[in-house]
């Protein structure tokens, strides 16, 4: 099994950027692995995909060279999880974790027993079966990233946190001010209070942190906070900003203008 790159770097201290995918086409997931990032996360949980968009994906992400591919799946599904990885995802984003049970349930779900529960297959995460070493090596490669996003999981962090096998600890600023009671509001102060909570736990326990941005402002300032494992926008506002601008561009255009 080749190395997760991204957990070798997140090992060593170091910081990783990803992006977003949802435009369910593998040519968009090919090219957003030429853009250099270290990592890509296919969203099954917001994304029209299924599993037949997940495959192309996926394997235009292989072509594309080194980005990880990563899938945030639908929901704590242990079937949900163990076909995401059957087809070659390098680790999953679990949403919606409230509970400690939750978050063991999510990482029985990755690993191959006797430290979990995922099922033998021959699939395309093994080659085919022709990749002798991917059951022994799965249990240490594959990521579990556990996603952060209400205010029941920020009153259990700790008991969530101690759970064995959580590689990052990836918050949900929007659904967590949602939840709240302060929809869309980053910076209200109970959300900021709920997410230096959080903050506080990974980082007494060494767990890498993560988030999504809207902007590189935005991003900065989590990594200036220290979050490693840090999304960069996505495919769909890539594209949009990039017309939008072209299109302004040309609105402005003195010719253009007059007319």
């Amino acid at each position: 099994m080749k190395p997760n790159r991204v957990k070798q770097l997140l090992g060593e201290g170091k910081y990783t950027c990803g992006s977003w995918v949802s435009l369910c086409s593998s040519t968009g997931a090919e090219v957003m692995g030429l853009m250099g990032f270290d990592w890509v996360l296919i969203d099954m949980e917001h994304g029209a995909g299924d599993y037949q968009t997940l495959l192309g994906q996926l394997q235009g992400l292989a072509a594309a060279g080194e980005t990880v591919p990563f899938v945030r799946v639908q929901w704590n599904d242990h079937a949900v999880i163990k076909r995401v990885l059957d087809l070659g995802a390098y680790g999953v984003m679990v949403p919606g974790i409230k509970t400690a049970e939750e978050a063991r349930a999510a990482v029985d779900a990755i690993k191959y027993p006797p430290q979990g529960m995922r099922g033998l297959a021959g699939n395309r995460g093994a080659r085919y079966g022709t990749d002798k070493d991917y059951v022994a090596q799965a249990n240490n490669e594959i990521m579990m990233i556990l996603q952060i996003e209400n205010a029941e999981a920020i009153a259990n962090i700790d008991a969530i946190l101690d759970t064995p096998g959580i590689d990052v600890a990836f918050l949900g600023p929007n659904d967590l001010s949602g939840d709240m009671g302060h929809v869309g509001d980053w910076n209200h102060p109970e959300v900021q209070a709920a997410i230096g909570k959080l903050n506080d736990a990974a980082n007494k326990r060494n767990i890498p942190l993560g988030t999504v941005s809207r902007n590189w402002e935005g991003a900065k300032a989590f990594i200036d906070q220290g979050y490693r494992f840090m999304s960069l926008m996505g495919d769909i506002p890539f594209m949009m900003q990039a017309a939008q601008a072209a299109v302004g561009e040309f609105r402005k255009h003195p010719d253009v203008a007059k007319k």
